[in-house]
């Protein structure tokens, strides 16, 4: 089977608005919650997110242009245009027919379809939408601008799997990869859905956090009076190629894709199983595609959202699969500084996972105030300050409502 490798990254996040900055963040444990800005807050019960800052899409794309797309997709414009810049892959002879682009999202145009509705109900009630309004709304919109912009003609589609999602954009991405199918595949996900109608349905699930008194300290990830989520917004994007090929340019190598796995947990369609069994088939399948033992792997980026229950169901089940060496690998969550981009979360936390390794350093988990009689006191959880470490592998954990688990390993070559 073919060998997959890393051979560039890119990332809009709200605590970095390219890669180096988004490094800078994760060093230093910056927390990119604040006010909402996006939408008047004053009848909803959570007020703040983790919003992109600065964000200028003219910056990046034709004025003309940026009113065809959703946020969501000038993320992912954005977020891979970077990527394939950092990559240095020549566009002038890479053949384009084996150049593919997968990318994901959670909910896609939402902001678009809100003021369409908006529109249509405040307005005249005639069918007068916007003539973009499908194109913009699409989740496939993503993976379909990103070959436009460059002229890729290989395998191209997007993915959706709640917050699993662009984690499985990943895997597909290398699976394809590992099967001949494509030489260079960029991967990876936006989300943009810091709207009404999210924040909204989210407070009626009781899912999110409400603390408004304190936004950057409200994504707590395993502290004892963590309320729940906070969201967040952005795109990252990593260029998956075929170890041959990448060596015969001469590219820079970040690391190698070691392998993916995904379940279900066949239980609930928000909640985590409680005994974690999708959680642990999927952390047990990683590490056997990887080829590497438990103690192979150095820190464990978790999905560790900051909610009640699914917080406490992931760290039970990485206990249960590494045993006595859970108590030896660094284990954060990353959303404790991002927030929880949904769709957009497990590339961001890929990226953030290889980062960490090439930099030697822990990302740490911010915010943690109170210990939760619950969790287990040994686990190295990286606590409020990032930790200097040398390791080899690491895995990424995502997983998404309806049951979706996604595991990544990615590790030094």
């Amino acid at each position: 089977m073919k060998r997959v490798v890393v051979t560039g990254l890119g990332a809009i996040t709200p605590i970095g608005n390219n890669v180096p900055a988004y490094l800078d963040s994760l060093q230093k444990g910056m927390s990119g919650a604040a006010p909402i800005t996006q939408f008047d807050t004053t009848h909803f019960k959570t007020k703040f997110a983790c919003e992109v800052k600065n964000f200028i899409p003219e910056d990046f794309i034709d004025k003309k242009e940026v009113r065809r797309m959703d946020r969501f997709t000038q993320f992912a414009l954005v977020s891979a245009g970077e990527a394939i810049k950092d990559a240095g892959f020549d566009l002038e002879t890479v053949n384009k027919q084996r150049v593919g682009v997968i990318w994901a999202s959670g909910i896609g145009g939402l902001h678009t379809l809100e003021k369409e509705i908006e529109d249509h109900v405040l307005g005249t009630g005639a069918p007068r939408h916007n003539p973009f309004l499908i194109p913009k709304m699409i989740i496939n919109m993503g993976a379909g601008m990103i070959s436009i912009q460059y002229g890729f003609m290989g395998i191209n589609y997007g993915v959706v799997s709640a917050c699993a999602s662009s984690s499985h954009a990943i895997i597909n991405a290398a699976d394809y990869i590992r099967l001949g199918k494509a030489d260079i595949i960029i991967a990876g996900g936006s989300e943009a859905t810091i709207a009404k109608t999210a924040v909204g349905g989210f407070n009626n699930m009781k899912a999110m956090s409400e603390r408004n008194d304190d936004p950057m300290s409200a994504s707590r990830p395993y502290d004892k009076d963590r309320d729940g989520f906070v969201l967040g917004e952005g795109g990252g994007a990593l260029v998956l190629e075929e170890y041959e090929h990448a060596m015969r340019r001469g590219a820079r190598i970040y690391a190698e894709y070691a392998g993916g796995s995904m379940t279900n947990d066949a239980y609930h369609i928000s909640a985590p199983h409680p005994e974690g069994i999708g959680v642990v088939n999927v952390m047990n399948l990683v590490l056997e595609e990887a080829g590497l033992s438990i103690a192979d792997i150095g820190y464990i980026n978790t999905h560790g959202t900051s909610t009640p229950l699914g917080d406490v169901a992931e760290l039970i089940a990485i206990q249960k699969v590494f045993g006595a060496e859970a108590e030896k690998v660094n284990i954060s969550s990353t959303k404790s500084m991002t927030g929880h981009l949904l769709g957009a979360a497990g590339a961001i936390e890929a990226i953030a996972s290889i980062l960490a390794m090439q930099h030697d350093f822990i990302p740490p988990t911010i915010n943690h105030f109170t210990d939760d009689p619950e969790i287990n006191p040994r686990l190295n959880l990286t606590f409020n300050q990032a930790q200097a470490r040398k390791f080899d592998a690491a895995l990424s954990n995502t997983f998404g409502f309806g049951g979706h688990n996604a595991s990544v390993i990615f590790r030094k070559i």
